[in-house]
């Protein structure tokens, strides 16, 4: 792949993670799970529902999830500091930071989450899905992994 080609690889997946936060943020739950691949893989916790496995699975569960959170962009989901490798031409591996916060006026405190997104995406198609998913929680519970070896 050409340092030109890297890049325009590296923003589509910076845009499938920003995708998955507006998605879930927004409540567009059928368009979030259009972000994943059939066989993915959404490993969450016990605190969450464990492992959801499929994209029907992901798309109940998020469902669910969307519900419970609140109205439309109660809760914002807030990434940064991407860090992607590319393992092949059709497969990367890429962490996040994770700031969970509630927007509603009526929240004594923002924060819901700090954590790390580890995720494997791969290419279908043409198109960057994501294959897998972890959440490291470090606070306000530690759950911490560390980086995915590939």
């Amino acid at each position: 792949m050409s340092p030109i080609e890297e890049l325009v690889e590296l923003e589509a997946i910076k845009n499938l993670r920003h995708l998955y936060c507006h998605y879930f943020d927004g409540q567009h739950v059928e368009k979030l799970a259009g972000l994943f691949t059939e066989d993915a893989i959404c490993e969450f916790g016990p605190g969450f529902g464990g492992d959801w496995v499929g994209k029907k699975e992901i798309g109940e569960k998020f469902a669910k999830f969307s519900v419970a959170e609140g109205q439309v962009h109660e809760v914002m989901h807030a990434v940064t500091n991407p860090w992607i490798r590319f393992i092949d031409d059709e497969t990367a591996n890429g962490r996040w930071y994770l700031m969970d916060l509630r927007t509603a006026e009526s929240a004594e405190n923002p924060l819901i989450l700090f954590g790390i997104y580890d995720d494997v995406y791969k290419k279908v198609d043409g198109q960057w899905l994501i294959h897998r998913t972890r959440i490291d929680f470090l606070w306000p519970k530690r759950e911490y992994y560390g980086p995915r070896d590939l």
